[in-house]
């Protein structure tokens, strides 16, 4: 019985964070510093964006977090993304601008994404003052029903965030292969389209696998609540 807990807690460990570390190796992998590469990812990124008559939408530098903002008009790049002459920086920001593209093209689905990533933040933030309030409304009440209704509510919510990141790879698979692969071509070495290949499909799964670590939240209310 012991067994089949821990490999049952491996598994879902590996589920959480099994996206993000595949996603991390591969932009590790092929974040080598080329001096044949003409320039950056953000010299890269206000190029394109420029080319394609968009010079009103912003390249910056952050900390962290490579996206492209549809309310700032903004493509932000990692400063190792921003400041890199790599296969991947200059994936990552043909991938954004492919966003910025979308953007510019009136393109659905992404529109809906947006309105479903602001969804999503409420959804979770409902789901975890539910569970803070299940004690109380116990407490109060002295129904299982009540208690448990409201636990399947909670937990049923902060699910649907995985299941609305979901929804937006169509999104991101269009900004990877759709925009950016097409764009790169004539950019960077034919022997290097592989590799920009494999960030690019690293990026179109960033969302999701960001969107799974809400199970780990998930696994800790249950701990809390003694399930």
């Amino acid at each position: 019985m012991v067994i089949l807990v821990l490999l049952g807690a491996v598994l879902f460990l590996a589920l959480v964070f099994g996206p993000q570390a595949w996603i991390k190796s591969v932009m590790q992998k092929h974040g080598e510093q080329r001096g044949d590469f003409p320039g950056t990812g953000g010299e890269l990124a206000r190029h394109l964006l420029d080319q394609a008559g968009l010079q009103a939408v912003k390249v910056e530098r952050i900390a962290e977090g490579d996206h492209y903002s549809p309310m700032d008009k903004a493509v932000r790049l990692s400063a190792s993304n921003f400041d890199g002459k790599s296969v991947t920086a200059v994936a990552v920001a043909a991938h954004e601008v492919g966003h910025a593209l979308q953007h510019a093209d009136g393109y659905g689905p992404l529109m809906m994404r947006q309105k479903l990533a602001g969804l999503a933040v409420t959804i979770q933030r409902t789901g975890s003052i539910l569970l803070m309030a299940t004690p109380v409304i116990f407490m109060l009440t002295r129904s299982p029903i009540i208690l448990v209704a409201e636990i399947v509510a909670a937990f049923g919510i902060m699910l649907s965030t995985v299941v609305i990141h979901a929804v937006t790879l169509p999104t991101e698979f269009n900004a990877s292969f759709k925009r950016a692969l097409p764009i790169l071509g004539n950019y960077i070495p034919a022997n290097d389209m592989p590799a920009a290949t494999s960030v690019l499909k690293a990026a179109a799964f960033t969302y999701v696998a960001a969107a799974l670590v809400t199970l780990l939240d998930i696994s800790r209310w249950l701990r809390v609540l003694r399930f």
